[in-house]
């Protein structure tokens, strides 16, 4: 692989290799390797902490780009001030939450020429993880290969695996992993979990079963955060049944649930209207909640504005606001959880306070007051919001059109909604949006309403949309379409069989509607 190296980072890279580092990955940068990306204190010796000091970590954040980062250690020394293993690892877990990949490598360098400290695994560890993060499979490879043979053990392996699939190098790990397995290495569970993660499209998902075969082979423990993958895959495909069925497996394994297990559950299920189970799923939550995490809350946020539960989303977000910083993706999620509920005032309050407390940044910002609006009915405010848009330098998009199209279609304007979705569906959209729940919720309300109407030929034509979302797995998105049958007088002898391939289980109102359908046969 030709890669291209600029002159300093070369330079540091051969002083590296001429002292034959002792490269190898350590447990806590599988964990970093992952979304929480965090450092276990049980993996530092007695004397270590993990947060000597944060001002160092500070300092190496706010420092030039543009200028070298032995300059910010120098300071910190000549103020005399020691580096400690602990400032080193707070410094690059915050560098790689913040995607600073080339500074983190900077540190790394430095750390690992000057000898502050006397370097150990998890120093090395990082050293080889930006340095392919940065210039690629074939310098990591340089680097392990200068490993002395009492380092190349099961961690080192193992971080290389893991370092080669964040490339999606695929073939060279499985190669890795044969490697391991001739040498009596035991396997990571978080290996299997990028190579899930990798085989998770439709095209190559018949695969996941085989891996989790392999797994069982190589003797590798489940772990709660394999399930949670394989409840995300299905909860993206709106599968209902799979999920289940993953759970039962996670059950029959001994593996416990931890909150975002909980998560997924509940928000799957809240999206397919089974609102009694939600529930239960969110008392589990609460139980299973370890500290205030961000994510947690939002997730409880979305819930009770799906439930209807004004008193518990008053309570969260209360709770919430009650830190020193919230971010604008809280207040987003308030605002439509809000709207959700029927307390448009208090989800105008919020809006008013984000603008008074937060930067405008995006469209999507003013995409989830604009859904409210536009789902109560109300397209006069959004006319003053998409001028407010403009004028602060952003322009509506897909999301921003679907929204208007359902407020111009509740407002009883057919020419401005079939315009304003024309208008939608020439706007380059990325499958994770048109796949995303609020994008399909939108959209079934229209063809709810086009179905009212029944306006067959454009609730068929958005229909398309859920289907290809596998939104139509759930019986009550079908039975929209069924209505709009019903309610045009039209016949059409394959809809059942149509339902039931797609993966929709048929419940009575369908067969009800069946019936109906059946009576205009002619």
């Amino acid at each position: 692989m030709a890669l291209h190296f600029s002159a300093r980072l070369s330079q540091s890279i051969r002083r590296i290799l001429c002292v034959q580092l002792q490269l190898i990955h350590k447990t806590p940068t599988y964990c970093t390797q992952t979304t929480s990306a965090l450092l276990s204190p049980s993996n530092l010796d007695s004397n270590d902490t993990i947060e000597s000091n944060p001002c160092l970590s500070k300092n190496i954040e706010r420092h030039p780009r543009s200028e070298p980062v032995g300059s910010v250690f120098q300071t910190w020394m000549g103020d005399g001030f020691p580096v400690h293993r602990g400032d080193i690892f707070h410094a690059i877990n915050r560098l790689r939450k913040l995607k600073l990949n080339k500074r983190a490598l900077e540190v790394m360098e430095w750390v690992i020429r000057e000898r502050p400290y006397k370097p150990r695994e998890l120093d090395y560890s990082y050293l080889l993880e930006f340095t392919m993060k940065l210039h690629g499979i074939s310098q990591g490879e340089k680097l392990f290969s200068c490993v002395p043979s009492e380092f190349r053990n099961k961690l080192l392996y193992n971080n290389l695996v893991i370092a080669c699939l964040d490339t999606g190098a695929i073939r060279l790990s499985l190669e890795y992993m044969k490697k391991m397995r001739e040498l009596g290495h035991p396997i990571s569970h978080l290996i299997f979990n990028r190579l899930i993660i990798l085989h998770s499209s439709p095209s190559r998902r018949k695969t996941i079963p085989k891996l989790l075969a392999q797994m069982r082979a190589d003797k590798v423990v489940p772990h709660v955060s394999t399930y949670n993958i394989l409840f995300k895959i299905e909860a993206d495909e709106h599968n209902i049944d799979g999920l289940v069925r993953v759970f039962h497996d996670m059950k029959r394994s001994g593996v416990e649930p931890n909150e975002i297990t909980y998560c997924i559950l509940a928000t799957s299920h809240a999206a397919a209207k089974l609102y009694t189970v939600c529930e239960i799923y969110v008392e589990a939550i609460k139980t299973s909640m370890t500290g205030d995490n961000w994510s947690t809350f939002d997730v409880l946020i979305i819930l009770f504005g799906y439930l209807g539960k004004v008193k518990d989303l008053e309570h969260t977000w209360a709770v919430v606001r009650a830190r020193p910083h919230v971010r604008s993706k809280c207040f987003l999620l308030a605002i439509e959880a809000f709207g959700r509920v029927g307390e448009l005032s208090r989800a105008v309050e919020v809006w008013e306070e984000m603008k008074s407390t937060k930067e405008l940044k995006s469209t999507d910002v003013f995409n989830s007051i604009i859904s409210v609006y536009c789902k109560h009915g109300f397209l006069d405010k959004v006319c003053g919001l998409i001028r407010e848009m403009k004028s602060n330098g952003y322009r509506p998009n897909a999301i921003t059109y679907r929204h208007l199209a359902l407020g111009c279609l509740k407002a009883g304007l057919k020419e401005e909604f079939f315009r304003t979705l024309e208008l939608g569906i020439k706007q380059k959209t990325v499958k994770k949006v048109t796949r995303s729940t609020p994008w399909l919720e939108t959209t079934l309300s229209i063809i709810e309403l086009l179905a009212d109407k029944g306006d067959v030929e454009n609730a068929e034509k958005l229909f398309e949309e859920l289907e290809k979302a596998k939104y139509s797995r759930h019986t009550f998105v079908y039975n929209s379409l069924l209505k709009a049958y019903a309610k045009a007088k039209m016949h059409r002898p394959d809809l059942l069989r149509r339902m039931i391939l797609g993966g929709a289980r048929p419940d009575a109102e369908t067969y009800s509607l069946i019936k109906l359908i059946d009576q205009f046969k002619t």
